[in-house]
């Protein structure tokens, strides 16, 4: 399955999915949870365009209203767009992040948050946002590292479900590949990683996620197992720990 099939499967008709896998991030051992710390690096100016918005959630933590800037917001799956409509004075588009509608050089800021490993060519939407911005215009892209939730994934090999992995139909563009590709297209390419791991106490959290990536439902049998493997290791370190490995990565448009 592509990385687009398999986020139409997962999307298109639902936000349930992206909802179950942002709620185990409230466990996260920094104290600055990701949106306020995405929040506060953003290059944030005028004219912004977020490319895969999913629900909206930045926009709770960033007064975009407040600072002036004028928001337009895309996402391929009416389930999301019905979502991102209840951001105040956004402009809403459904679209293709490989084909976006709007003009040459009309935003001074783009950011695909969490979004381009869910494309079939990366590199296709990465030209699109060069397009669309304006010289000097400014992009933030936030990635996963390879190994990000890998005790996470090791769950479902161990209970016969190896489809129960985070990233399993991901395309390459990795916290590894992207600053590369990235500059590809764009100059003064820089990367921060965000400091925070997860600590989770419960089974129920981790349970909900393991059901958000799998088309077909976990049996009785394998959701008793996974619980099984979850509670050991929440009992014998007090909590289920897991790595993270997420970065940011700004550049500038050179184009002109």
């Amino acid at each position: 399955m592509s990385p687009s099939s398999r986020a139409v499967r997962q999307y298109s008709t639902t936000s349930d999915n992206l909802t179950a896998r942002i709620a185990l991030h409230a466990f996260g051992t920094n104290s600055q949870d990701w949106y306020s710390w995405l929040a506060e690096r953003l290059p944030l100016a005028g004219r912004v365009l977020e490319v895969g918005a999913g629900t909206g959630k930045l926009w709770r933590h960033v007064d975009h209203l407040a600072r002036g800037l004028r928001l337009t917001l895309t996402d391929f799956s009416p389930a999301m767009c019905e979502q991102l409509r209840l951001v105040p004075n956004a402009e809403v588009q459904r679209c293709d992040a490989a084909a976006l509608p709007f003009r040459d050089a009309g935003f001074d800021t783009v950011i695909a948050n969490h979004m381009l490993y869910h494309l079939d060519n990366p590199d296709t939407a990465l030209r699109e946002f060069a397009r669309v911005l304006r010289p000097g215009g400014r992009l933030a892209v936030a990635v996963n590292g390879h190994d990000h939730l890998s005790e996470l994934n090791a769950i479902g090999p161990a209970i016969g479900r190896p489809d129960a992995t985070v990233g399993a139909y991901n395309n390459d563009f990795t916290a590894e590949t992207g600053p590369e590709r990235v500059g590809r297209h764009f100059t003064d390419v820089t990367v921060e990683p965000y400091p925070c791991d997860l600590a989770v106490p419960a089974a129920e959290p981790l349970l909900a996620y393991l059901a958000s990536v799998v088309d077909e439902p976990l049996t009785s049998d394998q959701r008793a197992a996974a619980r099984e493997h979850i509670q050991t290791r929440i009992d014998t370190a007090g909590a289920f720990r897991i790595r993270k490995h997420t970065v940011l990565i700004t550049a500038t448009n050179a184009a002109s």
